[in-house]
């Protein structure tokens, strides 16, 4: 394998690995809640129009995995509340600029902020 070969995997490599824990069309959006504070599934779903809880329970389940948010179940009742984690935390120069270049685009595309 030529260098420069090497150097564009190991470039496209860590690339491929944060998309795979990012892909999908709702961990981004629960991230982004998540970031403005902790928040209850029944919120969560509220905030984030569309998702069914179904689909909502597997990407909190996902994002668990990976270690970037936490749940607390309070003691008195089943309820939880989902929060990012510290490690979730290193995402949000990530979320910003995706928001930032959204918003660009919406403006660019679509003529609207």
């Amino acid at each position: 394998m030529m260098e420069k070969d090497k150097l564009c995997l190991d470039h496209i490599r860590p690339v491929t690995d944060a998309l795979a824990v990012l892909s999908g069309k709702w961990r981004v959006p629960i991230l982004v809640a998540l970031c403005e504070g902790d928040k209850r599934f029944n919120e969560l779903q509220r905030d984030i129009k569309h998702i069914t809880p179904r689909m909502l329970s597997r990407e909190l389940l996902e994002l668990e995995q990976h270690a970037l948010i936490t749940h607390e179940t309070h003691p008195v009742s089943t309820l939880r509340t989902y929060r990012i984690s510290s490690y979730g935390h290193s995402l949000e120069p990530v979320l910003v600029a995706l928001k930032l270049w959204g918003d660009g685009h919406r403006t660019r595309f679509i003529g609207k902020s």
